[in-house]
């Protein structure tokens, strides 16, 4: 039985063996180059010794954990470490979140609503990586331009508010007092000679002293024989350290850089996790913010933090709760039973809340995605406003990035932002200032005093932004309709951005699409990154991404390509694809705005006022907006022509199977979404015409054929049996005298506030690129504006008759 024992004990073991040969054999050459004398007894012969020892010596009865890495130390503190969502925090984004109060999204517009990245960070030993490093900042940085003056916050400045944080925290820019490379390897020395006859205090001062050697010779240490001797020693006696001194050893490791993948960290974790319940509340967020300053993942320890919660709340002060929520935000997610509570602690002590308190309540809400009522978040904000003046860039922001989780506009906020963004934007980094531009974008809230200042400011950082970060101001600029001309250099320093980083695209294709989503809103169509969204690889690589659905944002940018770049003989969206996304996204409409009151009002109005339900049509006419429409014909006389309700189950994108003549059936699905104009009709019949006065809306431009001579989204089939097939009175809508008659076709929109900016009458990106497409199909607008139409749903049948016959007929004139 011993000897069965004795075999598991092994095998577990021999876990820690990786990471323990490649600390020893990577450092080798820095023992030389600082002239250090070589141990007693021959190297490659002593550390096959111990790792034997190591192998005889572990305690049985843990098991590893190894979690990926979400954590990477910061350059010159091995104990300084960001989170994946510092530099990832940002993947919480727009409207993918069911809006919580007044902003409610539109369910199937567009939007930045994926997570926009995957990025998984890992742990890099700074002593053994500092090629890979110097890599990463070469390919962050083109044209040999140097890097920005360092703009990184301070996340853990709230810890410095109230001395009380020293007692849970760590405090990672108080370094102990450094001792010389020989101290530390006399001490190495003296655990050669006490050897397995250490206690767990002897072990616990070694490590802390060890903890005190200057951070640039830690990798000495760390691969030193010996130490790893000590490491196992501490393994022996882990069950008979105190509470004290095992957080004692987490701290000497925080300062001695030991790596978060290092097995070792996850056999301390399973032991603090048994000791869970026996540890007071502080010593739990003590532990917590040590697993946070190695970089390492423990969300089992953390479930044993959270669970102490309710039996502690009478010793829950500021400074606990603070820190409570900046653990939760790290750890990502806050159990539906801690929201309560929190919510009622953060609203007994809000008035005596630091700024910087403040700006890490923010954050820890927004990293945990954690929704309080509308009045907490709101109360938040009123707080975060008083203070305003005194509160670091960075906690400002994170209050930005709570009021765009909750989607809540805090009008006084707003308006105070439009004097304090410009006052800091100089000063801020790229990473802020895309926070606050992504914020006013999610919450459709347009401040050209806001934006301009980032705009200015932007230009000067281009060649340093992240793919990421270039690709979401790009989009938020975009959303709320920020010209080119507003900001002259605004979209081509970032269009140059994207341009250097084509190859990360590859990775992450929905940073790309989000871009370009942006600048097609402003019509802005770099020919050349479309050419690489629209390339069959590029395609495949988007659609291999189960997580995020990029297929309708392909859609949107194909079908902008089709009406806006005429001329185009790029790579086109497969048709399979086009339908795909097109029936998804009329079912989900049909169930979802085709119900609304207003729209359902406004076409039962509109067949009264016609004298038909056959002259309106309720469908999407370019369903790459991603929104429906109420379509009307009339003639040249103002008269109401049918629309074939059956070619509204369809629509303009979808392709025929066969370029010979086309059937009657195929006819009535290419005419239902694209007008056929009065110079496309001379080129495809030979016969000339005046054109009507009606007919103002721009011609359609004429296509280069795909596959088959088919055209996508902008003509029809130019076969030979074609004038043939129009002359045909096979529809009363394509009889050759309705043909010749200069026909309007009339796009009626019924808008809601989620259409504009924020309290404005300025056209959010999407729908101001919808209207410009429209007109570029042949239609005109009529538009039931929001703050018209739906005062007229409480009001009679005649009066809104009487409005709707005004908004049609005035269109005419």
């Amino acid at each position: 039985m011993s000897a069965c024992v004795l075999y598991r004990q092994v095998a577990r073991r021999r876990h820690l063996f990786p990471c323990l040969n490649k600390d020893f054999l990577q450092a080798q050459h820095l023992h030389k180059a600082h002239g250090k004398p070589e141990a007693e007894v021959d190297e490659q012969e002593g550390r096959e010794s111990v790792l034997q020892h190591l192998e005889a010596a572990l305690p049985g009865g843990y098991r590893l954990h190894y979690n990926p890495p979400s954590y990477h130390h910061l350059k010159g503190d091995p104990g300084a470490s960001r989170s994946k969502a510092e530099s990832e925090e940002d993947e919480q984004c727009l409207t993918a979140l069911t809006p919580s109060f007044r902003q409610q999204s539109n369910h199937y517009s567009v939007s930045s609503s994926r997570r926009l990245s995957s990025t998984k960070n890992t742990l890099l030993d700074l002593a053994f990586n500092k090629g890979a490093e110097s890599k990463t900042l070469s390919s962050s940085i083109y044209c040999g331009k140097p890097p920005p003056p360092d703009t990184n916050p301070d996340t853990r400045a709230f810890q410095k508010c109230r001395p009380e944080y020293g007692s849970m925290t760590l405090d990672l820019t108080q370094r102990p007092i450094p001792i010389r490379s020989e101290q530390a390897f006399l001490l190495l020395h003296k655990v050669t000679v006490l050897k397995s006859g250490m206690k767990p205090a002897d072990v616990t001062q070694f490590l802390r002293e060890l903890g005190h050697l200057h951070q640039d010779q830690t990798p000495l240490v760390r691969s030193d024989t010996r130490f790893i001797m000590l490491l196992r020693y501490s393994v022996e006696n882990l069950r008979h350290f105190t509470h004290l001194q095992l957080l004692q050893v987490l701290q000497a490791f925080v300062w001695l850089g030991l790596p978060s993948t290092h097995s070792i960290l996850g056999l301390f974790e399973a032991e603090l996790r048994s000791r869970a319940c026996q540890m007071s509340f502080h010593q739990l967020l003590l532990a917590a913010d040590l697993w946070r300053c190695l970089g390492k993942q423990v969300p089992q320890f953390l479930q044993k933090l959270y669970e102490s919660v309710n039996l502690c709340l009478e010793q829950i002060d500021i400074p606990e709760l603070v820190q409570l929520l900046y653990v939760i935000g790290e750890g990502r997610q806050c159990p539906k039973y801690l929201v309560c509570p929190v919510e009622r602690l953060l609203m007994r002590h809000l008035d005596k809340l630091q700024p910087e308190e403040i700006g890490a309540v923010c954050l820890g809400l927004f990293k945990s995605q954690t929704s309080l009522s509308e009045s907490a978040v709101n109360c938040i904000v009123h707080k975060a406003r008083s203070v305003v003046e005194e509160m670091s860039d960075f906690a400002m922001v994170n209050v930005f990035k709570l009021l765009r989780f909750s989607y809540l506009d805090h009008r006084a906020w707003l308006e105070v932002m439009a004097e304090e963004v410009p006052r800091r934007a100089p000063r801020m980094g790229v990473q802020g200032l895309m926070h606050v531009a992504l914020a006013c974008s999610a919450l459709h809230y347009r401040s050209d005093s806001i934006l301009m200042a980032v705009a200015e400011r932007l230009p000067s950082l281009a060649p340093h932004c992240r793919s990421k970060d270039s690709c979401k101001l790009l989009w938020a600029f975009g959303a709320l309709g920020v010209l080119p001309n507003q900001c002259p250099d605004f979209y081509p320093s970032l269009i140059e951005a994207l341009r250097q980083r084509k190859a990360e695209f590859q990775r992450y294709p929905e940073h790309l699409l989000t871009g370009l989503l942006g600048l097609a809103f402003v019509s802005q169509l770099p020919e050349d990154l479309l050419a690489l969204a629209l390339s069959p690889e590029f395609v495949r690589q988007a659609k291999r991404n189960t997580q995020l659905e990029l297929k309708k944002d392909l859609f949107t940018l194909d079908g902008t390509v089709a009406l806006e770049m005429p001329q185009w003989s790029g790579p086109r969206l497969g048709g399979e694809v086009r339908e795909e996304v097109t029936k998804m996204l009329w079912k989900h409409a049909q169930s979802d705005v085709c119900q609304k009151l207003e729209v359902l009002e406004a076409e039962r109005a509109l067949q009264d006022l016609l004298g038909g339900e056959e002259f309106v049509c309720k469908r999407m006419i370019l369903p790459h907006t991603r929104s429906i429409d109420l379509e009307v014909h009339l003639d040249s006389k103002g008269q109401p022509i049918p629309v074939d309700s059956s070619t509204c189950e369809t629509t303009f994108f979808t392709e025929k199977n066969s370029s010979t003549c086309p059937s009657h059936q195929g006819w009535e699905r290419v005419n239902i979404g694209v007008t056929l104009t009065e110079n496309l009709l001379e080129q495809l019949i030979n016969s000339k015409k005046n054109t009507d006065h009606l007919m103002s809306s721009p011609p359609l431009h004429k296509m280069e054929p795909e596959e088959g001579g088919r055209l996508f989204s902008v003509g029809v089939d130019s076969t030979n049996g074609f004038p043939g097939t129009v002359a045909k009175p096979s529809s009363p809508i394509c009889t050759p005298g309705d043909l010749h008659k200069a026909t309007v076709k009339l796009a009626i929109q019924v808008s809601n506030r989620n259409h504009y900016c924020y309290h404005s009458q300025q056209l959010l990106g999407l729908h101001a690129m919808k209207r410009r497409q429209l007109k570029l199909a042949g239609y005109r607008i009529v538009e039931l504006a929001h703050w018209e139409w739906f005062p007229l749903l409480k009001k009679s049948h005649a009066e809104k008759l009487a409005y709707l016959h005004c908004k049609i007929y005035s269109s005419l004139d």
